[in-house]
């Protein structure tokens, strides 16, 4: 991330200007006050937010009821077929306009926008996704001048780009056109560069929005500016890292000039350069003495390393800064028995990525705060993740989300943003690609967690296994031809050639799932993204058995808790199938496909708030044999991201954390599939088999202690054998014929418990039963707990007379997080939880509750 140095002085009318003989070639200004907007044409101005867009602004002035309130979003299609304006003044002083260059800086437009400098058009855009920097001093004046932006409606130009096109674009049905209301249904969205999932999404709401989404600056400077700092890392070993900083600076005229690279107040290098007019890059090699690892989430440290150019010409400076781990990445592609690995290498460590995707965390992403980045990141860390993939139907997301990454140790698969459609292969198109990929390469290239750069979501294996290519084939195969092209030139040259450009020695991989460039995605050689759970209704076993090299995308839905559905809905629609409740679930096989699932493993619950229960339960249980099944697949399986983490509004989906950010079951049963050690009871044919799977870089000399444990807490069987855990290693400890083994046990009424001991203490635990729970015979337990007041909350110690299946505690409406929960209880076994909430003893004596399954039917 790049950050100018400014010197402001900022007036109490909003104007600024520089001191006398500043000391700064470059001064920089927000624009974010006295913003107004209107629909184009009409004088009804209203105050706005920016960043913001049309939708949060009319929110906001009370002019649109709550988007993601029951069925709101419905009635709210209109505002997108509209142009709107924003206006607002800046006052400009005499010093301002002395400066040798004068720009309007936009970090995002949202997307069709015209730009008006006191009434003369001085830019037209058409991507959301690009800055823009306009010079505008020929525009200025001293004194007021009006900055006016109309946004054209991103479906009115669509529906002329789709009727210009002599043939339809293959799309997928997450362009919800019929619920926008859009002319004859067309699917509009792949002529515009803009957001995938404003469109609507099988979890998402279809508003599609208008607006100034990012910042924007006023800027001026003399002589020369940095445009981009770029830190090319070289060798790296125990004594030194060794680097090259590529500073590109735009200057205004040829003449000396000094740079200067600095870390922490230490100078790294000085050198002399003669500047050319014009935009050029200047080489400065630097190295690190001592450096020290970057390492991701579990195996290491994050040391990072802030390195300041600063540009000397005459006295006065400009800088920029670029903040670096040193490590070293790759992604493994080599041939082996089984066909060509796909794993990541960090530090010369093959690493098991585990994680989930990611989508925006709003469906407006102006709204999204500081505080949603920390906690959605912190939720990754907690839960032991070290990847997280930000899906291609979303945005390139905020500069602070890679550096909240970098700190904590979570590499990003990174998408460009491209899912589910074949597009447009015109040179006009292909162009704003290209400018598009330049823009966020070259913004993000220096993050320490960018892992890796891949093309689209799902486009490849849509055209050869979602009947695309056959039926274009069989409309025109010339018209066929043509998408083709269109999707080779975007994905096999632009993007490709972008990242060999701008950010050379990290990977590119042209689509998710896939087995190579252009090549369909098998089990063998590339990554996989399984949906024969869910969409197929194959049993949840299948997940430790449908294994590829590299598990990106997988998941199972549930809908959120009663306290989220209670900020969208009402009583009365309480129930799956209430006109409400199916407005928030867009898939289309939702609620069947839940219900067909519960209903193999548990009984029909009793009531909605018990089926909501159940659900997250079911979800997570599902889920858990995945993360189990790639994680004892490793090496041959080498990632498992689930989807997915978050959610945009709240709704049905396959999110592990709602909308508010609450976790559901998932999130707590993930964290615990993702720790360093992992034990893993599970059969396989007619065998009950042990695996235990370590991420640690050193060998174990541990226990693998088994029990059988009664309902009641009575230990029937027990067993302990000695397990010598390699380095970053799965293997079996524990194979026995399971007939054999349940003789004389009561799988009704009995579980294993397998743990994991090293120097007396538990390192690894896990719980195994031999039924699906409606054959099990649950007691009804009685739960007793005590409270005590801790910093930032309370602890809450719980113990049992009976298992306690799928223990939940809940605190009503109120917000609190529990360290653990959704967890199964063992008699005589007592428990701590750390309940982090502001609330008062009393009031947490009044609402705390608490619930188990065997209540639920």
């Amino acid at each position: 991330m790049i950050k100018h140095l400014s010197v402001i002085l900022v007036l109490a009318s909003g104007m600024f200007a520089c001191q006398p003989k500043d000391p700064s070639l470059m001064i920089t200004q927000e624009i974010n006050e006295g913003w107004q907007f209107a629909e184009d044409g009409k004088d009804d101005w209203l105050p706005a937010a920016v960043p913001g867009c049309v939708h949060t602004d009319l929110l906001a002035n009370e002019k649109i009821e709550d988007p993601f309130y029951r069925l709101n979003e419905r009635d709210l299609q209109w505002i997108d077929k509209l142009n709107w304006a924003y206006k607002t003044n800046i006052r400009v002083e005499k010093e301002l306009m002395a400066r040798d260059r004068v720009a309007l800086d936009f970090k995002g437009l949202d997307t069709y926008a015209d730009i008006f400098l006191n009434g003369k058009q001085v830019a037209s855009t058409d991507n959301m996704f690009r800055e823009y920097l306009v010079d505008v001093k020929s525009f200025l004046q001293e004194g007021e001048n009006e900055l006016k932006i109309v946004f054209r409606s991103p479906i009115v130009e669509g529906l002329k780009k789709y009727d210009a096109n002599p043939f339809v674009i293959p799309v997928s049905d997450n362009d919800l056109a019929e619920i926008g209301q859009v002319e004859g249904g067309k699917k509009v969205s792949v002529y515009t560069r803009k957001a995938g999932y404003h469109f609507g999404w099988d979890w998402g709401p279809r508003l599609v929005t208008s607006g100034i989404w990012r910042p924007v600056y006023l800027k001026a400077w003399d002589d020369a500016r940095i445009n981009n700092l770029q830190i090319v890392q070289h060798e790296v070993n125990e004594q030194k890292a060794t680097f090259t900083a590529v500073i590109e600076v735009e200057s205004e005229k040829s003449g000396p000039a000094i740079i200067q690279l600095e870390n922490d107040g230490q100078v790294l290098a000085t050198a002399q350069v003669k500047l050319q007019a014009g935009s050029a890059t200047y080489p400065v090699d630097f190295q690190i003495a001592d450096p020290k690892l970057w390492w991701t989430n579990g195996l290491g440290e994050q040391p990072l390393y802030t390195i300041k150019a600063s540009l000397r010409i005459d006295g006065r400076t400009t800088e920029a800064t670029g903040r670096i781990g040193i490590r070293t990445l790759e992604l493994v592609r080599e041939k082996d028995e089984q066909g060509t690995s796909f794993y990541f290498k960090l530090n010369g460590v093959p690493v098991f990525m585990k994680g989930a995707n990611y989508i925006p965390n709003d469906a407006f992403p102006s709204r999204v705060s500081d505080d949603m980045y920390q906690t959605v990141v912190n939720t990754a860390k907690t839960s032991n993740m070290n990847m997280l993939r930000i899906w291609g139907g979303g945005i390139y997301e905020d500069d602070l989300f890679y550096d909240l990454c970098d700190e904590a140790g979570i590499l990003v698969w990174q998408d460009f943003m491209f899912a589910c459609a074949m597009f447009p292969g015109d040179d006009e198109f292909l162009s704003n690609v290209k400018e598009e990929a330049a823009d966020n390469i070259r913004r993000l290239r220096n993050h320490p967690s960018i892992g890796l750069w891949c093309g689209n979501n799902e486009i490849l294996a849509a055209w050869y296994s979602w009947g695309w290519k056959q039926a274009e084939e069989a409309k025109s195969q010339e018209n066929a031809d043509k998408i083709w092209k269109a999707y080779e030139d975007i994905f096999h040259n632009v993007l490709a050639e972008a990242v060999e450009e701008h950010d050379p020695a990290r990977a590119y991989w042209s689509s998710s799932p896939s087995s190579g460039t252009g090549i369909p995605a098998d089990l063998v050689n590339g990554d996989e993204h399984y949906w024969g759970v869910w969409w197929g209704k194959e049993p949840f076993k299948n997940y430790a058995t449908h294994i590829a090299r590299f598990m990106s995308e997988y998941g199972f839905q549930s809908f959120p808790e009663l306290k989220t559905v209670k900020q969208y809905a009402l009583p009365e629609d309480f129930d799956i199938v209430s006109e409400v409740m199916n407005s928030h679930q867009r898939s289309s096989i939702g609620n069947k496909t839940i219900e067909y699932y519960m209903l193999q493993d548990y009984k029909k619950p009793k009531d909605f708030e018990s089926f909501l229960y159940v659900n997250h339960v079911l979800q997570a249980e599902g889920i858990k044999f995945a993360v189990e099944g790639h994680r004892r697949a490793m090496p041959y399986c080498m990632g498992s991201l689930y989807w997915q983490i978050n959610d945009c509004w709240p709704v049905a989906s396959w999110s592990s954390t709602d909308y508010y950010q609450r976790w559901k079951a998932l999130q707590y049963y993930v964290k615990k599939g993702f720790e360093p050690i992992l034990v893993s009871p599970y059969t396989e044919g007619d065998f009950l088999k042990i695996g235990i799977v370590s991420d640690r870089l050193q060998r174990i000399n541990a226990t693998l202690k088994l029990s059988m444990v009664d309902f009641s807490g009575k230990v029937v069987w027990e067993n302990a054998v000695l397990a010598e855990i390699p380095a970053n290693s799965s293997a079996s400890y524990y194979d026995v014929n399971l007939v054999e083994f349940l003789e004389g046990k009561d799988s009704r009424n009995q579980l294993l418990v397998a743990e994991v001991v090293e120097n007396g203490q538990v390192i690894a635990k896990n719980l195994f039963y031999f039924r699906p729970v409606k054959e099990l015979n649950l007691p009804k337990p009685e739960v007793d707990y005590t409270i005590a007041a801790v910093d930032g909350g309370f602890e809450i110690s719980l113990q049992s007379d009976k298992l306690a299946k799928n223990l939940f505690i809940t605190i009503g409406d109120e917000e609190g997080f529990f360290s653990d929960n959704y967890f199964d209880l063992l008699p005589g076994e007592p428990v701590k939880i750390k309940l982090q909430t502001a609330i008062p003893k009393e009031k947490l004596d009044e609402v705390l509750a608490i619930q188990t399954l065997d209540g639920a039917f």
